[in-house]
């Protein structure tokens, strides 16, 4: 179950056990954070061993369970941009990627990392754009493969998509797993309304590049906020897309003022997160509305 796929509630019990022993309720405090890494760097240990021993699904297992360890560690909010939030979280992020890939390295068909260039960056957009890539084995320039451009949310990120990509996968279709705008490692300036479709603009020359996606069938899914980036991306680039999924979309009312003055404090249990979007979001209400 969200956000605890890929792991086993025996890594997490004896953590939350440790936390309610020492009253640590605050999920922004680095104690909080701090609680998780020795749990982590033990599952990715044991994950090198099994490596080591040649047993590739145990590897694998082992550092996806380290992977979710680390996923909510930093949960339920980081971003890079303009400056890492919180430095303690952003070491959770950087040893979730790392442990992420250890094991996806590894499958039939594994993920890659790309640095897509950001070509249409302006102003304070950053020059590259990480993405994780997969691929299905028999696509090539020959026997091009539909591509699922995957927007991810406010807190689930590039890892946080394992068996929506091999659901992917599996229907032969390619996915690229992109982070929107003030999330993560997204480098699209989040105060700059444009910068969303400078993002995609650059994504999807990229993959025009690329001979193995077919151009004809290329299709957006959004989660959560990136639903929202998902139902944008339907009217900006609307040519250049065969379909758009938006699951569990913000739209209408969504990101007006009125929304996110009542926003703060209800779902997420750490009311810091909504704190954060609002910062990025209210500068762009009234052309929203508009």
């Amino acid at each position: 179950m969200y956000p605890f796929h890929d792991g086993s509630v025996e890594d997490f019990e004896p953590i939350f056990e440790e936390l309610i022993r020492r009253g640590i309720n605050d999920g922004t405090s680095p104690e909080f954070t701090l609680a998780f890494f020795g749990t982590a760097e033990k599952l990715t240990a044991f994950g090198d061993s099994a490596a080591s021993n040649g047993n590739k699904e145990l590897a694998s297992s082992l550092y996806l369970r380290a992977a979710c360890v680390c996923r909510i560690a930093r949960f339920p909010y980081i971003t890079g941009f303009p400056k890492p939030n919180c430095l303690v979280k952003w070491k959770a992020w950087q040893m979730q990627k790392e442990v992420y890939m250890k094991a996806a390295r590894s499958w039939a068909c594994p993920v890659f990392e790309v640095e897509i260039p950001h070509l249409h960056a302006e102003r304070e957009d950053r020059a590259i754009i990480p993405v994780y890539v997969r691929v299905p084995k028999d696509a090539s320039a020959d026997k091009p493969c539909p591509l699922v451009i995957l927007m991810t949310g406010l807190d689930g990120y590039r890892p946080d998509n394992t068996t929506r990509c091999e659901e992917f996968i599996s229907r032969g279709w390619a996915v690229v797993v992109v982070e929107v705008p003030g999330t993560a490692d997204c480098p699209a300036d989040p105060t700059d309304q444009q910068s969303p479709d400078r993002l995609w603009d650059s994504v999807l020359d990229w993959a025009a590049e690329n001979q193995q996606f077919d151009m004809q069938r290329i299709m957006v899914w959004g989660l959560s906020s990136g639903g929202y980036y998902a139902v944008r991306i339907a009217h900006t680039h609307r040519d250049s897309l065969a379909g758009v999924v938006a699951q569990g979309a913000g739209c209408h009312y969504w990101f007006n003022r009125a929304w996110l003055d009542k926003a703060d404090g209800h779902e997420y249990p750490f009311q810091w997160v909504v704190a954060a979007v609002l910062t990025h979001h209210r500068r762009r209400t009234s052309w929203l509305v508009d």
